[in-house]
């Protein structure tokens, strides 16, 4: 499929979702309704308004403008008989998305699989069934506008038990790469039973460590940010304070006020406790593995960067970690010595996104070190091909 190909279905799916954003909400309420005791967090993930449709559309339009890897010459070398030898970028093939409760998942993770040439296979979750049957309707729409194959976006609409058959390779289903987006017991289910390989979305658990030299007017507008959306994997869980910050109780208890007043329940480590009774005094050290999703921070007094870096390498979900400190070498230490995907200076972990790293979408946020880490785009879901020219040459 050519680039102009690919660009013309993603344009025709913009003008469909637009054209009918309001069966798409439709279809959503109807999921919401058939859920009962929707928490917030859940509520928050599965809920599709005008905004959630406008940043698909967005999305798909971002992607548009993006430089379509399919094809592009990675090395090129001609030996010393004549041969030439190109590596070069090609699609994985058929990608499964495996994901739970997210409806704005089938347009904005498979837009970013299509376009770099792939075909793509959806799951999502029984909350979001008719939410996400209708959009991939919208889908083969534009697939068939373009006179191309629907096959190129497929929907399970299937039970779990033959789900798990195809992860286990016994369907005959071809899957080159599986990505499941999803609780701990998905991800682990899927790692020891997949024949394909798998990048593993992650949870996030991120940490916001504060240095004692830290403008903390920043520190506190950071923490306000990250848990201002709280079902997000880049929503901010842990803060750690060195223990020498200036008039550090008056802060903490400034933090805990505006965090009271956005109705965030602050939790604490007998030293933040003692500072502010008020703060929920946590029994065990293992909360700081946990990922709440929910209204709820952690908050823990550090001697200094050394304890922070280490009680983040310790607990964090390897996504997300930022340092308010006006000392850059501090924050250089910091910044290499953090083993996240994504390591922060002064900004808030609400920006790791395929959208805010600038390309358009992403089908996933990696936790991994291979294939790649961190928001994967274009680029990243992709592998490579070697291509042998020659005449005849024999070894």
């Amino acid at each position: 499929m050519t680039t102009q190909t690919k660009n013309n279905i993603l344009e025709s799916l913009a003008g469909l979702i637009s054209a009918h954003k309001q069966e798409i909400i439709s279809e959503n309420k109807k999921d919401i309704a058939s859920v009962p005791n929707l928490d917030d967090s859940l509520l928050d993930r599965l809920k599709v308004d005008e905004i959630k449709v406008e940043g698909m559309v967005a999305a798909i339009n971002q992607v548009l403008l993006l430089p379509d890897p399919q094809g592009k010459i990675l090395s090129s070398y001609t030996h010393p008989n004549k041969m030439l030898v190109e590596n070069r970028v090609v699609p994985f093939g058929n990608i499964l998305i495996i994901y739970e409760s997210r409806p704005d998942v089938t347009i904005e993770a498979a837009i970013t699989a299509f376009k770099a040439g792939n075909k793509i296979i959806l799951k999502g979750g029984k909350e979001a069934r008719l939410s996400n049957l209708y959009l991939v309707k919208l889908w083969h729409e534009a697939l068939k506008n373009n006179d191309a194959d629907t096959s190129y976006v497929q929907y399970l609409d299937l039970p779990r038990d033959e789900v798990q058959k195809l992860i286990r390779n016994e369907r005959g289903e071809k899957v080159d790469l599986i990505i499941p987006r999803g609780g701990e017991g998905l991800i682990n289910y899927i790692k020891q039973n997949s024949t394909a390989p798998v990048i593993i979305s992650g949870r996030g658990n991120n940490f916001l460590y504060v240095a004692e030299d830290a403008d903390f007017d920043m520190a506190t507008d950071i923490i306000l940010n990250g848990k201002s959306r709280l079902s997000v994997c880049n929503a901010l869980d842990k803060v750690l304070f060195n223990e020498n910050i200036p008039n550090l109780d008056s802060k903490i208890k400034s933090v805990y006020d505006k965090l009271e007043a956005m109705g965030i329940e602050v939790l604490g480590d007998k030293a933040t406790c003692n500072i502010n009774e008020n703060i929920k005094k946590i029994t065990d050290d293992s909360i700081f593995a946990e990922e709440f999703l929910s209204a709820k921070i952690l908050q823990s007094i550090v001697k200094d960067l050394d304890e922070a870096i280490a009680v983040i390498n310790r607990y964090s979900g390897g996504h997300s970690a930022s340092i308010v400190t006006s000392d850059l070498d501090k924050a250089t230490k910091f910044q290499n010595e953090v083993d996240c995907a994504a390591v922060y200076h002064n900004a808030s972990t609400r920006f790791t996104d395929g959208g805010e790293f600038g390309f358009g979408a992403e089908i996933a946020i990696s936790t991994q070190k291979l294939h790649f880490r961190g928001p994967l785009g274009l680029g990243e879901l992709v592998t490579n091909k070697w291509f042998i020219s020659g005449t005849g040459q024999i070894r």
